[in-house]
């Protein structure tokens, strides 16, 4: 897309600030619970799955996502962390002009809001207890930019929220139960998603050291990284065995195609090492996670 002469708070405008390719991140563990819950379900005498359900939570994914991508875009602006001479990653909206501060600030309050809206009717499918789940969601979507990610918890928070929260609520919300396949499946699936955020803190470590951001990556250093980003995704794959265990072979097999590509990605990292073209490993992992999400989920339906 060409970010040139962008009129301010038009539609390229928001598209740009709502950064589509992170959607993937949101999509991929419910895709996971809900083919958990799918072939859990299938052998009710009843119809017990619920698509409207369904539908709900992936909706819901999807905005606190987009939510979660303005608020990042609004306080990085306010701290002063996107320095357009300095920054390595995708340009920032409310940064380059292309949207108004005032504007991003009702944005952030209506995706918040939609979120809340859309998640409210799950009451009726998982109980009262996704209010719970809807607030602590809301609150660490925000305590994340404003605080968390700078103290090191950014990876946490991916196991958490892009792991074990949407994979086992997802699941819970068919079937009001968890089990430790779907406990195994959500850390995979943390695990998968982790992969975006240490390659994204893996190619701003200069400047996040600089900047006093005590990211993982800053911690441990490049080379542990490395070595982290290859472990994740190997470790991901191999919890699969659970699958196989459980009579879904194929969802552990499947899923050796992202590990392959995942291994590529890795040798491209180790490679590049600084700089911007760490977009292109950006990029490919968001990718592969696409893929490791796919895979697992049609090796549990077909069989």
């Amino acid at each position: 897309m060409n970010e040139n002469h962008i009129k301010q708070d038009s539609i390229k405008a928001w598209l740009l600030a709502a950064r589509p390719k992170t959607l993937t991140g949101a999509a991929v563990p419910v895709m996971i619970g809900l083919a958990l819950a799918w072939i859990d379900t299938r052998d009710y005498i009843t119809d017990v799955f619920s698509w409207t359900a369904a539908l709900l939570c992936m909706a819901f994914a999807l905005v606190m996502q987009i939510d979660a991508n303005f608020i990042n875009d609004f306080f990085d602006y306010t701290r002063g962390n996107d320095d357009t001479e300095t920054r390595l990653g995708p340009l920032r909206a409310c940064t380059q002009g292309w949207v108004k501060i005032e504007s991003m600030k009702k944005a952030i309050a209506l995706t918040t809001c939609l979120a809340c809206v859309i998640g409210l009717p799950l009451i009726l499918y998982g109980g009262m207890e996704m209010i719970v789940v809807g607030i602590i969601c809301v609150l660490f979507c925000f305590l994340y930019t404003t605080h968390l990610s700078y103290v090191g918890m950014g990876d946490v928070l991916v196991f958490v929220f892009f792991g074990i929260v949407p994979v086992c609520i997802t699941y819970y919300i068919q079937l009001h139960t968890c089990t430790w396949q779907v406990f195994i499946a959500s850390i995979a699936c943390g695990a998968v998603i982790d992969g975006l955020l240490i390659i994204n803190n893996y190619r701003d470590r200069d400047n996040d050291q600089r900047d006093g951001k005590k990211t993982l990556v800053v911690e441990i250093g490049a080379e542990a990284t490395e070595w982290l980003y290859l472990s994740l995704g190997i470790g991901a794959v191999l919890a699969g065995i659970t699958f196989w265990i459980n009579g879904h072979i194929l969802a552990f097999i499947m899923p050796f195609s992202y590990l392959l590509l995942h291994v590529l990605t890795w040798q491209k990292m180790r490679r590049i090492n600084h700089g911007r073209e760490l977009n292109e490993c950006l990029s490919e992992t968001a990718r592969n996670m696409f893929i490791y999400g796919l895979s697992v989920s049609i090796g549990l339906l077909l069989i």
